[in-house]
């Protein structure tokens, strides 16, 4: 009968496994907070609030790993049909998480990249947004994207309509409107696309998140909540992500060989 595998060797091996074969850039769908307080008897806000320190340590676990994008959404141009007072709190979750949490991101070598609209948010949200931005733009040893106020049609239409207005002033001809050339004018321009998908609570679904840059992505639904996003699944969606073979339409190396 064959022996038992230590235990602690398969977690070395795996943590190996998973260091050998990581994604560069992973995009998070965090979704459950309002059914984790739900389950337990508390308001939506104690939700979201335990939400925020599943990103700080997805934050941190990335950088861990050695993932050089994590792209967060953080706020969807659809939760904004959400009741008022909720969207007040989240709102209030973002100006705490980057009053607190900026300075430590800065000084780890994170660089802050937004993407969304920012024509309907409020001065105040805008301001820290952009500093954000401004104050982390020269670090280069990981880029945490906030997906604020994002809905992947609404990203795709707005870089329409900047090419279409570049083509119409006889800036680019037809010929240059390649889907190069538009991937160029999305909010993620320069941000290689994500590798990994993961969304928590068990949904199957994208809910309008990176339509454009998904094309190729590797999906990975957890039964988890966000609250309960931890390590150990960063480090399952990771192992599930290091188990596959990536194709882009060709064939696989097996049958090709």
């Amino acid at each position: 009968m064959a022996a038992e595998p230590d235990p602690q060797a398969t977690a070395k091996y795996r943590r190996r496994w998973i260091t050998v074969r990581h994604p560069q850039h992973v995009a998070i769908i965090m979704d459950g907070n309002g059914r984790w307080a739900h389950a337990r008897g508390l308001p939506r806000s104690v939700g979201h609030r335990r939400g925020v320190e599943a990103v700080r340590q997805a934050v941190r676990t990335a950088g861990e790993l050695g993932i050089d994008y994590l792209t967060l959404f953080a706020f969807s141009s659809e939760n904004w049909r959400r009741p008022p007072e909720e969207v007040e709190e989240l709102m209030g979750l973002l100006k705490h998480f980057i009053r607190r949490d900026l300075a430590d991101l800065h000084k780890e070598g994170v660089r802050v990249r937004v993407i969304g609209a920012r024509d309907n948010l409020t001065p105040d949200i805008r301001s820290l947004l952009e500093e954000a931005e401004n104050l982390t733009r020269d670090n280069e040893r990981q880029t945490l994207v906030v997906a604020f106020n994002y809905g992947g049609r609404d990203e795709v239409a707005r870089a329409v309509r900047r090419v279409a207005a570049k083509f119409a002033a006889g800036e680019v001809p037809l010929e240059a409107l390649t889907a190069d050339y538009l991937d160029s004018h999305l909010d993620t321009a320069g941000i290689p696309d994500p590798d990994l998908i993961i969304r928590t609570s068990g949904e199957l679904r994208l809910s309008n998140f990176l339509l454009w840059q998904a094309a190729y992505s590797e999906f990975v639904f957890l039964p988890c909540l966000w609250p309960d996003f931890d390590r150990k699944a960063f480090e399952e969606a990771i192992a599930q992500y290091a188990s596959r073979e990536r194709r882009y339409g060709g064939l696989s190396r097996e049958i090709a060989s």
